[in-house]
């Protein structure tokens, strides 16, 4: 492990009422209050359910999203206020890896010329020779051979389309991958294959990932860190190893007891329902309408982190 290279500080993002919300006539807060450090060499995994807030966490992280509260750090560089044409020399940092490798990928341009975008970006001095020779170094180390470097994506099955989604991001050396479902849409021989290659790479360079799921199965062989969110608040962070071990809160102990098991007998029923039309409180605990451990005091929680790094005034598993 080693240095800070990703910084968020209580992080928060409202969407206006208006366009999208527009029908609903009130304000969203999408996010709120969210925070994480990530070093050289780490992997956070931020998991939660649609609608959580996790991915768009992703997007004000990458400055996709403007910040409505909070700061973002790339190494030191406060990040959070600055205009587009100010982040552009920046964001070699920090690079994306998207949940869909065909939608990602412009099917007019040939693989070299897609993961070459980067360096035409931010490395202009480079000949195309010079370009094209840095990507096929790059698909290399992804696991595609140079000989495809013409071809266009439509001619790649949907891991290897992935992979030249990994490989575009690579190119121009970042410190940090933001993977936002990286596996999702692959079948799950291909998800093992991705999940390896990203572990190899992050060895190899020493790059910080923040990943973005919803699947706690592919999280816990790839996550050194984890936050859970809920409602987009932060509800349980810490290591994974403890995460997994002991669940604090009852969102994350519902997220395990509804992941795949290799045996009924392994299935724990903890009395949660993670049904969508039950809701969130608006006051008090946002868990609230689906806790079966809910007391008179959630009403006034404020949904702060408490100094265990979980979320919640009547914790489980605790001695």
């Amino acid at each position: 492990m080693g240095n800070s290279v990703l910084r968020v500080s209580d992080l928060g993002k409202t969407f206006h009422a208006g366009g999208m919300f527009k029908a609903i006539g009130k304000d969203k807060q999408a996010v709120a209050d969210v925070s994480f450090n990530l070093n050289t060499g780490e992997t956070l995994a931020i998991v939660g359910e649609s609608g959580s807030g996790k991915s768009t966490t992703a997007r004000l992280v990458m400055r996709l999203l403007s910040v409505s509260s909070g700061h973002v750090f790339w190494n030191d560089d406060d990040v959070t206020a600055l205009s587009a044409r100010a982040l552009r020399p920046l964001r070699g940092h920090i690079q994306m890896v998207f949940q869909d490798p065909f939608a990602s990928l412009n099917p007019r341009m040939k693989i070299w010329q897609s993961v070459a975008e980067g360096l035409r970006v931010h490395q202009p001095e480079l000949s195309r020779s010079a370009r094209r020779e840095r990507v096929a170094e790059t698909l290399a180390l992804c696991g595609l051979d140079e000989s495809g470097m013409d071809r266009y994506p439509h001619q790649f099955s949907g891991g290897q389309r992935q992979r030249i989604g990994i490989a575009r991001a690579l190119v121009v050396e970042p410190k940090v991958l933001v993977l936002d479902e990286p596996v999702s849409a692959l079948d799950v021989s291909v998800q093992a294959q991705i999940l390896n290659l990203l572990k190899d790479i992050q060895t190899r360079k020493g790059l910080a990932y923040l990943f973005i799921s919803h699947d706690l199965s592919v999280v816990r062989h790839i996550a050194d860190q984890i936050s859970v969110m809920f409602a987009g608040r932060v509800v349980e962070q810490g290591k994974a190893t403890d995460v997994f071990a002991s669940p604090q809160h009852p969102y994350t102990q519902a997220l395990l007891q509804a992941r795949p098991i290799d045996h009924p007998s392994e299935r724990s029923d903890v009395g949660i329902k993670l049904a969508a039309e039950e809701g969130v409180a608006e006051s008090g605990c946002a868990f609230l309408p689906r806790c079966p451990y809910a007391q008179s005091d959630c009403v006034d929680f404020d949904n702060r982190l408490r100094e265990q790094a979980y979320a919640c005034l009547h914790p489980l598993n605790l001695p």
